[in-house]
């Protein structure tokens, strides 16, 4: 049996770089990956057949696509921050340095520590492109001790590769890496000045920037910090450090932790990094809701991943990866959603559907609403029986989601604009709270659209105008850069300028209108849905409606004396709702046929798979180990039955399970004895008179740790002999 072969998850080391391969053969230290038509080809638990799917790659491209704007943008808004930092770096080896002064950095990087690892990497990488500076990383739990620390750093330093010997990486030899590899022993500030003295001060040598990088300065113990920092600085007039120091929370940390005698032996310059909800608030208005993808979240799994994010973790890189999932389920679903990509790739893939696809469509629930507003029953019979009658249908209906989608977003700019600013803010000021309020249900519906509505129309006139000017200048812009370039942006383009048009000659005649009080009915002031006809009271039924004919008339009294610029905001007002709200901010329910070959909305395999349940699945695990092995040996009838084939912790497990708060261990013991022995043939009295096997023994004593390991007991200090319950 292959030696790293394992039930058990587990890492195998082989000591001083020894391998199983032949050691006279080069091993690459990299695997190297080859990139084909935009991805990348690496070994994967997925089979050719499943690769050579339509749902694979049109996953893979959705993702590559949005993984490269997400490096991207995220390169953009920290690139600022990373060259302050190496121009403070470069600044500090080259200018003048005080004695017993150590420069210090101080990089305010947020509760996200997870994620601020990587802008640690990004400089390291960076400098040592430049050959800037040699760079060492401490984390914490490598220098719980003063003396670790001294040796990771020093360690670190004289072993770091810069990035010019990356090439030949692959082609070193292990006999190269363990010519190079230091003891512990040897790891000291003497031979690190010895070292330093051979590289980087000889004639013509560029002396180089010796940086130590703390990225979580609050997880350091404050003596190992303090007596590492008097190290450094005591070493400057001699060795070039400098210090950067990653602070989670704030600066008060710094100051706490260091005290004056140590705080005066540093410079110390504060730099800060994009807040984590800045950053995700620009990820989801450039990335997730940019037009230029087809794939979109619903309103309930888009919440969901921001509350993860917002009451959780604070990760940026957790939510990118939750939204992966979302994606990876979305296309796994069947070949059907491989139409999810650009018009034109969609319009390829139609051909390329079997039966089976097709009826995936069908069985959409968008696809109910669509057959039965058809008039003609042929039509009915073929859409649902004939296939190639479906796919000449098809492009139409991807080409109505996608020009759906597109107005959506582009109508979502025009509400966010406007009603993003306004007081208290009803329903919200980011456009991610806007997105979702528009998915789940009718915004027009809601009390808080409403009170936007009121606000608006309490406005004076200059507020107004300048307001609604902004939202359309606004509007246009995104239509130029985001829509415009974009397949089948042209006619979303059109289709809303037009609509901006006739705002902005509304818009116009408010700004022309006069304060004058003109007699007006109902029927020209009201939206289209208040209004109604006034009704003769001796006809009413009951005291509702008289109460309703009530309420009615004295809006309508009210309504009679509006001036000239009322009814021209309530104009504007009412086009906004009517061609803008109403027509293009629907919720899914309203959406066009098949848009759930766009949009991802199964919450609840999301929640099962990214919140962890751990004590379910241990309960799930040790109670019926089959279901996660997969193995006929465990397989079970029932759920309280035990099987001698089972894992030793599994039936000490379900064992404990039926007795009480306090378990005696023979009795214990002697019954997974019982059950080892349930298949043996030999008599039960028999094997109850014959002497304990050791190996029995040995097998219920791990089992009997590994259960105390996870939790479920713990020894009894009371009796000996007895173990207690932890779990009900």
């Amino acid at each position: 049996m292959d030696p790293t072969i394992s039930v058990s998850k587990g890492c195998f080391v082989y000591k001083n770089g020894a391998t199983r391969a032949n050691p006279n053969k080069k091993t690459p230290t990299k695997r190297k990956r080859s990139v084909q038509a935009g991805s990348e080809v690496t070994s994967s638990l997925l089979g050719k057949e499943l690769t050579s799917q339509p749902l694979y790659a049109a996953y893979t491209e959705c993702w590559h696509q949005m993984h490269n704007h997400i490096v991207e943008l995220q390169s953009e808004s920290n690139s600022r921050t990373l060259e302050e930092l190496e121009e403070f770096v470069t600044g500090a080896g080259e200018g003048s340095r005080q004695e017993d002064i150590l420069p210090t950095a101080a990089l305010l990087t947020g509760i996200n520590q997870p994620d601020h690892l990587k802008q640690f990497e990004s400089l390291t990488q960076h400098l040592n492109a430049k050959q800037a500076a040699r760079v060492a990383v401490l984390q914490s739990r490598d220098c719980a001790t003063l003396k670790a620390a001294v040796e990771s750093m020093v360690y670190n330093l004289m072993e770091a590769q810069p990035s010019a010997d990356d090439a030949n990486e692959d082609e070193e030899t292990e006999d190269d890496r363990d010519r190079k590899r230091l003891r512990r022993s040897q790891c000291t500030m003497k031979q690190l000045h010895l070292w330093y003295d051979n590289n980087y001060r000889g004639e013509g040598v560029k002396h180089q920037v010796l940086l130590v990088i703390l990225p979580d300065f609050e997880c350091f113990s404050a003596s190992v910090l303090q007596d590492f920092i008097l190290i450094l600085s005591a070493q400057c007039d001699r060795l070039p450090f400098v210090l950067v120091l990653g602070v989670a929370t704030a600066m008060t940390a710094v100051h706490s932790t260091l005290p004056y005698h140590v705080s005066s032996k540093i410079k110390l310059r504060v730099f800060q990094t994009q807040p984590a909800p800045t950053g995700l608030n620009e990820l989801l208005d450039k990335v997730l809701l940019s037009p230029k993808y087809a794939f979109h979240l619903s309103g309930k799994a888009f919440k969901f991943l921001t509350h993860i994010f917002l009451y959780y973790d604070f990760s940026i890189q957790g939510f990118i990866q939750g939204f992966k999932y979302c994606l990876m389920e979305h296309y796994f679903a069947g070949n059907a959603f491989a139409l999810c990509t650009s018009y034109t790739k969609a319009l390829g893939r139609i051909q390329q559907l079997t039966h089976d696809d097709v009826e995936t469509i069908r069985r959409l629930p968008s696809f109910r609403p669509y057959v039965e507003q058809i008039n003609d029953c042929k039509r009915i019979i073929a859409v649902l029986t004939d296939d190639d009658y479906l796919k000449k249908k098809l492009p139409q209906l991807l080409r109505d989601c996608l020009l759906h989608f597109m107005l959506f977003r582009s109508s979502l700019e025009f509400f966010t604009e406007l009603v993003g600013d306004l007081p208290r803010c009803p329903l919200g000021k980011l456009r991610r709270e806007l997105y979702v309020n528009c998915l789940n249900k009718p915004i027009a519906q809601q009390a808080e659209y409403k009170e936007c509505w009121q606000m608006l129309s309490f406005m004076s006139k200059d507020e107004f105008i300048a307001k609604v000017s902004r939202a359309i200048a606004c509007t246009d812009q995104f239509l130029s850069e985001q829509i415009v370039p974009l397949e089948l942006g042209d006619a979303c383009a059109a289709e809303m300028r037009a609509e901006l048009q006739t705002l902005k000659k509304l818009l116009n005649d408010v700004e022309l209108a006069t304060m004058e009080t003109h007699a007006v009915t109902i029927e020209s002031t009201c939206s289209s849905t208040d209004a109604r006809p006034l009704a003769d009271l001796t006809q009413v039924a009951s005291r509702q409606q008289l109460k309703e004919q009530l309420l009615q008339r004295s809006k309508h009294d009210k309504q009679q004396s509006l001036s000239e610029y009322s009814r021209a905001l309530h104009k504007v007002l009412d086009h906004i709702e009517t061609h803008l709200v109403l027509a293009h901010l629907r919720p899914l329910q309203n959406a066009p046929p098949l848009h759930e070959l766009y949009v991802f909305s199964d919450i609840a395999t999301v929640r099962r798979n990214i919140i962890g349940a751990p004590r379910a699945a241990l309960h799930t695990a040790l109670n019926n180990p089959h279901f996660y092995m997969q193995c006929k040996c465990c397989e079970l009838q029932d759920q309280s039955q035990l099987v001698s084939t089972m894992p030793d912790l599994s039936v000490v497990y379900k064992l404990h399970l039926e007795c009480g708060r306090m378990i005696n261990l023979f009795d214990w013991m002697q019954a997974f004895r019982s059950v080892l022995r349930a298949g043996d043939e030999r008599d039960e009295q028999e094997s109850n008179q014959e002497q304990l096997d050791p190996q029995v023994q040995a097998r219920f004593t791990r089992a009997v740790a590994e259960l105390q390991f996870l939790g479920y007991i713990k020894m009894s200090k009371r009796k000996t002999d007895h173990a207690t319950r932890l779990t009900w």
